[in-house]
């Protein structure tokens, strides 16, 4: 029979395990997008600032990180980019709100946004068609085993997504819905 003392040890061990995997959080969405993230545009009128996010635990080797916001749900056939930040420094470990405002100079120094599905560069928030029901907001951010992805703001979401797809150690991401009636 176990002591209590060794399963208490066990349960310690298994939580500070599960604790330590790469994690992405934000302060300012949890399961929904706000007016505050809605797309300024195309029928819209939100306030277009792009989450406040932050990262843990990145894995051993990652040289720099990638944010992607895509919505699979938008009637395309291949979903919608949002917003690809890339070649952010290892040592970063948030965005703060607004960050993928060009203008407004808030993303890591050396990052690069690259276009996305409105044909802009930096973040481009939620804007369904209305009444189209629930559209789902795919957060993620990818470690790189590379520092650099090599690619300009010119790069197209399908080419950033490619070589995410080669470089990435790890991901985590958050999902938020937004609907507009």
């Amino acid at each position: 029979m176990l002591k209590i003392s060794t399963l208490f040890t066990f349960f310690l061990f298994s939580i500070a395990t599960i604790a330590q995997t790469f994690t992405l959080k934000s302060n300012d969405i949890g399961g929904q997008m706000t007016s505050k993230q809605v797309f300024n545009g195309f029928g819209c009128s939100g306030s277009n600032v792009s989450p406040q996010l932050s990262w843990s635990n990145a894995p051993e080797g990652t040289k720099s990180f990638a944010i992607t916001i895509h919505d699979p749900s938008a009637p395309t056939g291949s979903g919608w980019w949002h917003w690809l930040i890339f070649d952010i420094d290892a040592s970063v470990n948030d965005l703060v709100s607004n960050a993928g405002n060009i203008e407004a100079n808030l993303a890591p120094k050396g990052s690069i946004q690259s276009v996305t599905d409105y044909g802009a560069f930096g973040y481009g928030g939620p804007c369904p068609p209305q009444g189209h029901g629930f559209h789902q907001y795919v957060i993620t951010i990818h470690a790189l085993k590379v520092a650099s992805l090599g690619l300009d703001k010119n790069t197209n979401a399908a080419v950033v997504g490619f070589n995410l797809f080669a470089n990435t150690i790890e991901k985590a991401s958050i999902v938020a819905y937004y609907k507009r009636d």
